[in-house]
C-alpha cells in the first residue's frame, strides 16, 4: 500500500456515514493504523483496515440499528488502529496496550465514556480468559476492576461479540464471557 492510501483503499467497501468517520478516516494517524499489519494469528486478513472491512460488513450482516450502529462503527474504526505505535521493546500493557493508544486517538473524536471504555478494554475479556487458560485460577479480582470500567456493558458485550467473530478468532473466550456475565447479572 502507497503512503497516500486512502481510507477506501485500505478498508474494502467503505463509505464515511457521517460528519465523524470522514473527519476520522482522513486523519493521517488512522490511515497508519489501517495500513499496519500482516497475517498473524487471530488476524489471518493481516492489515487492519481489512479486519476492519469484516466487522463492517458484519455490522450490516446482524442487521445492528443507530444509535448501536455508529456507536459499532466507531469503535471497529478505532479499536486496533493503533497498534503500529506499540514499541516492541516494551511490555505491550498500559499506555503501551494499542488498545490504552486507541483510546487517547478517539478522546480526540467523541468523549463518549462508553465508548472510549470500549475502545480501551476490548482485549481484557481475552486477557483474563487467557491468564485462566495457562494457570487454571480465575483473576476474579481483575475481572471485576473490568466490569467496574465498563460504563455500557451491553454495548461492550456486544463490541467483543463482533471482533471475536473474524476470521481467526477462537469464540472459546467470548462463549466464557458470556457465562460470566450472566453469573455476575444473577448474582447482582
Amino acid at each position: 500500500m502507497s503512503a497516500r492510501a486512502t481510507a477506501g483503499e485500505l478498508i474494502p467497501g467503505f463509505y464515511a456515514e457521517d460528519e465523524r468517520e470522514r473527519w476520522l478516516v482522513k486523519d493521517r494517524i488512522m490511515v497508519k493504523g489501517l495500513a499496519w499489519g500482516r497475517p498473524r494469528d487471530g488476524h489471518p486478513e493481516g492489515r487492519v483496515g481489512l479486519h476492519v472491512a469484516d466487522l463492517l460488513r458484519l455490522i450490516d450482516e446482524w442487521g445492528e440499528r443507530d444509535p448501536r450502529r455508529r456507536e459499532l462503527r466507531f469503535i471497529s474504526l478505532v479499536h486496533d488502529s493503533l497498534k503500529w505505535r506499540v514499541l516492541p521493546w516494551l511490555t505491550k500493557r498500559g499506555h503501551n496496550h494499542h488498545a490504552a493508544r486507541a483510546r487517547r486517538f478517539a478522546a480526540g473524536y467523541t468523549d463518549d465514556e462508553r465508548l472510549l471504555a470500549t475502545v480501551a478494554l476490548h482485549d481484557a475479556p481475552y486477557a483474563v480468559w487467557r491468564h485462566m487458560r495457562h494457570t487454571g485460577e480465575f483473576d476474579s479480582e481483575r475481572f471485576q476492576r473490568m466490569l467496574g470500567d465498563i460504563p455500557d456493558l451491553a454495548l461492550f458485550l456486544r463490541f467483543v461479540e463482533l471482533d471475536g467473530s473474524t476470521a481467526g478468532k477462537d469464540g472459546e473466550p467470548v462463549e466464557w464471557l458470556r457465562e460470566q456475565l450472566a453469573r455476575h447479572t444473577a448474582a447482582t
